[in-house]
């Protein structure tokens, strides 16, 4: 016989053997799940199957059962539901009679929410690990599962991969979360070392499309008496929008709808239902800050949350915060409820070398932000602006009626330049001295509108020895309120005053001019009028005289008009006492675009 003969048909039989063996082959639907059953039963699990089997010899044995239920021992919850098990089998255990499972794939299942019911099977491999025993699962794959009882997870891909040479075991999956695309990896973990009390090192990342999550540390075992493992190491957070990533995750956190880009990132600690960061570092926007937090969890389902910080950092941009302050003073009504804002606790505290509050440029900034159930106050504590200090305090507390917000403000200047505060905001130097002024006022209401007609408060601006340059009051006088022909261009006119001065009391959003005017060597003026913040208007009168040459010699004059546009003019006569260039300009940043006039 030729030799090649006994090699070909050797040949023939292995092909016949190998498609014999990648066939699926109908077994008993039966018999099967009570066989794949055996193999389940050392994890505490039941198995339930409907329908056909089939069984495939290569190029390892694996059951096929479907639809199957899977239930946390005989009379407990379900697990799973729906879909279509397969199972790999040991093939030294499948020569020996028995049942021993190398993995699981799980296809089109509703799985279970209850988190305690899953809570079985864990404790049932945990025991099985400490006894000794290294059968295992050596992966377990789960693809197009959902979760039940709603539509918040679907799409559910699960691939956990434990490789009996490994102690390391990794896991990935994708999934659906809320309508949003969500992946999840976690890397290093030693499931040995957990089950024996130990720690172990872990690589965890979550991305969706406006963020990212990534953690580097070890996870320990619960303390006595706890439910949480005990994690540290490093953690970076990145959400293009809090505010959105916060409603997709189903949690609140205080002043988060005034945040836009955030990131986080620093070393961590956790305890029981805390987080805290010993070295942090925040992103903003575009500010960068530096510092130490801790974030602490509340009881139940939905806990609330409770942030403390103190953070610093070389330039912060306090515009965003302080535009949605202004925002009270808009012409539009906007809802005044601090619900949306005090969803958690905040403690913050902030400082830093420059930081721009509203159209200001302030130095050595120190603030603090709380937030309390229903109360949120933010404080500017110190602050250096233009050689001179800055201070100021915003309180809102909810009323009686959630709606309504008690609104308080009060703040100071002293010692201010306030021709370099001028020329900053881009109005021209013509004035100059050391400015000082309060500021308070306080009311409640549901909305700005409302809240503009019910404030009542005072505020004092005051100048001692200050300047007036590019106009000559008493010249003024002396031409019956004419502007001398270039003078303005000039600005060879000079106007010393020894103190002037506005104080204005608010009641109902109608503020009163008292004690306002202006006292120089030369000249002297007084102001009287009203200012209404509701109707966005000011309605003044005074005089303006001589005061040591010829007393008698004097002019009256009116401001009147909108904020935005006022006028003044000399009475009788109708003439425009004081031209343009005196006017500071209207683009500052605050609401209102309020215009200041020389008196």
């Amino acid at each position: 016989m030729s030799p090649r003969r006994p090699i070909f048909l050797l040949a023939l039989a292995g092909l016949t053997l190998a498609g014999l063996g990648l066939r699926d082959w109908p077994v008993d639907g039966r018999r099967a799940m009570t066989f794949a059953g055996g193999a389940l039963d050392d994890y505490g699990l039941t198995l339930t199957a409907e329908g056909p089997a089939r069984l495939t010899l290569l190029p390892l044995p694996r059951l096929s059962l479907g639809p199957v239920r899977v239930a946390a021992g005989p009379t407990g919850s379900t697990l799973a539901e729906g879909g279509s098990l397969t199972i790999d089998l040991d093939p030294l255990g499948l020569l020996a009679g028995r049942a021993a499972l190398g993995g699981l794939r799980l296809e089109g299942a509703s799985l279970s929410p209850d988190a305690e019911a899953w809570s079985v099977p864990l404790a049932q491999l945990s025991a099985r690990m400490r006894s000794g025993a290294t059968q295992r699962p050596r992966w377990l794959t789960v693809t197009g599962a959902r979760i039940a009882g709603g539509d918040e997870a679907r799409d559910i891909d699960i691939d956990l991969a434990w490789p009996f040479w490994s102690a390391s075991a990794e896991a990935r999956a994708s999934l659906t979360w809320r309508g949003v695309p969500t992946r999840i990896a976690l890397t290093h973990l030693r499931p040995a070392d957990i089950v024996q009390g130990l720690a172990t090192p872990f690589t965890a990342a979550v991305t969706w499309p406006d963020g990212n999550l990534a953690v580097d540390g070890t996870a320990s075992p619960p303390p006595k008496g706890g439910a949480l493992p005990v994690l540290a190491g490093r953690a970076r957070f990145e959400s293009r929008a809090l505010p959105e990533t916060l409603a997709w995750l189903g949690h609140d956190a205080p002043l988060s709808s005034l945040a836009g880009a955030f990131s986080l990132d620093g070393r961590f600690e956790t305890s029981d239902r805390s987080v805290s960061w010993p070295s942090l570092r925040v992103g903003l926007g575009d500010d960068v800050l530096e510092g130490a937090g801790a974030v602490t969890f509340g009881p139940g389902a939905v806990p609330r949350l409770s942030v403390q910080a103190t953070l610093a950092a070389e330039t912060l941009n306090l515009a965003p915060l302080i535009g949605d302050v202004i925002k009270l003073f808009d012409a539009e009504a906007a809802p005044l409820a601090l619900a949306p804002l005090t969803k958690g606790d905040l403690d913050l505290r902030l400082s830093a070398a420059e930081s721009r509050v509203g159209p200001f440029q302030v130095q050595d900034l120190a603030a603090s932000i709380l937030v309390r159930d229903a109360a949120l106050e933010v404080a500017v504590n110190r602050a250096r602006l233009q050689d001179g200090t800055l201070k100021g305090r915003l309180t809102l507390a909810s009323a009686e009626d959630p709606a309504e917000t008690e609104v308080r403000m009060q703040g100071s200047l002293d010692r201010v330049d306030v021709g370099a505060l001028l020329g900053e905001i881009g109005g021209g130097r013509w004035m100059s001295g050391p400015l000082q002024g309060q500021v308070t006022l306080e009311g409640s209401a549901r909305d700005s509108a409302g809240l503009l007609a019910h404030l009542g408060g005072r505020a004092t601006l005051a100048i001692d020895g200050g300047t007036i340059s590019g106009l000559d009051l008493a010249e003024v006088v002396h031409r019956n309120g004419a502007v001398p022909a270039g003078a303005l261009a000039r600005r060879n006119g000079r106007t010393a005053f020894e103190r002037a001065a506005i104080t204005l009391r608010f009641s109902d959003g109608i503020g009163e001019f008292a004690e306002s005017g202006l006292r120089g060597p030369s000249v002297g003026a007084n102001l009287q009028g009203q200012v209404s913040l509701p109707g966005r208007r000011i309605e003044a009168r005074g005089d303006l005289a001589l005061r040591a040459a010829d007393p008698s010699r004097g002019l009256l004059f009116e401001v009147s008009g909108p904020w935005d546009a006022p006028t003044a003019l000399v009475v009788p006569h109708g003439e425009a006492m004081l031209p343009d260039p005196f006017k500071v300009p209207a683009a500052l940043g605050l609401s209102g675009n309020a215009r200041a006039y020389a008196p």
